[in-house]
């Protein structure tokens, strides 16, 4: 993995951000849930092959797309109307956008990408 990034994340309405797979998608009730749920889904491959297998083909799909980072740091939390998630992580932002998409669908928006 590259180096490792900052991703400062926001959520209007986390109560009601699911993503389109039922299946597949976060049903916690709070921050703290979502934490561990994004945590759960960048540190281990169950979310990306229960993806996978839903696929047409799935043993044509991308192995790079199920990349992992065991020391990702997940934390949320409550500010004004919405939920602020920190994420550090060595994944690329098109795993972690993936990822997001599979648990919330585009029910969240980057603010901020540093350098960890």
């Amino acid at each position: 993995m590259a180096g490792r990034s900052h991703y400062y994340l926001s959520i209007d309405d986390l109560a009601h951000a699911r993503g389109p797979e039922p299946s597949l998608s976060y049903d916690g009730a709070g921050p703290n849930d979502f934490a561990d749920a994004l945590r759960a889904a960048l540190a281990g491959p169950d979310l990306f092959e229960r993806w996978r297998a839903m696929q047409a083909e799935p043993d044509e799909v991308d192995p790079a797309l199920g990349a992992t980072d065991p020391q990702v740091q997940v934390s949320a939390k409550v500010a004004d109307l919405h939920t602020e998630v920190d994420l550090i992580t060595g994944l690329p932002m098109s795993i972690v956008r993936q990822r997001l998409n599979l648990l919330i669908g585009p029910n969240w928006k980057l603010r901020d990408m540093r350098a960890a």
